[in-house]
């Protein structure tokens, strides 16, 4: 008789089995994250870029998205240069709450996807690192879109290894906490380079800040 117990298929069953019950046992002690800065003490000069205006979420938007903390902001470069920021930073996910991805947000806002991919930043001392970019329209405008998943150092651009990290420290560190950090930079006169190159100047002077408020 073929030993069942030795085939791949049973490796698989026996590998989720266990990480199913370490997941659970975690799950059962209170996580330990460290305490971050609250959002709205990030600086409101970053590098040469200042605030131009503070954005407002109202009560509705919170409720939806359940962060911890939240910041929305625009600064405006010296050039002249115009760069949104959001962060949306969450101390759990076991009770549910967890990052709202820009892909599915942005639509419901009226937005349309006109293309997407990761692009690789270099943020010196921290490393390159990959995030999502994509281009949107609504109505005659069009925006840079990039956005990550930030837990301590780590920079993730898939949703789907967002969770699988989230799940890995929940076993290691007994902790779930992340972050979204979404830039949106218009376009204009349809230069995406442009807007992309602005985008990536903007995210390389306020990234270390980032880093300085969420928990480490």
């Amino acid at each position: 008789m073929r030993d069942i117990f030795g085939s791949s298929a049973a490796r698989l069953v026996t590998v989720f089995l266990v990480l199913q019950a370490a997941v659970m046992y975690s799950s059962m002690r209170p996580e330990n994250v460290p305490p971050g800065r609250p959002l709205a003490g990030f600086p409101a000069e970053i590098g040469g870029w200042r605030v131009n205006q503070e954005g407002v979420i109202d009560q509705e938007t919170r409720d939806a998205l359940k962060a911890d903390d939240l910041l929305s902001r625009e600064y405006g470069s010296p050039a002249g240069a115009r760069a949104s920021l959001f962060i949306a930073a969450f101390l759990s996910q076991r009770t549910g709450k967890t990052p709202h991805s820009p892909k599915n947000c942005l639509p419901g806002n009226g937005y349309s996807q006109l293309s997407e991919g990761e692009y690789s930043i270099d943020l010196g001392v921290a490393g390159t690192k990959s995030v999502n970019r994509f281009v949107v329209s609504r109505g005659e405008s069009r925006s840079v879109v990039m956005y990550w998943y930030q837990s301590r150092d780590r920079v993730v651009a898939s949703e789907l290894q967002a969770k699988f990290w989230v799940m890995a420290d929940s076993v290691r560190l007994n902790r779930t906490d992340s972050a979204l950090v979404r830039v949106v930079v218009p376009i204009i006169n349809r230069d995406e380079d442009a807007a992309t190159r602005t985008a990536v100047e903007f995210i390389k002077a306020f990234y270390p800040s980032v880093r300085q408020f969420l928990p480490a």
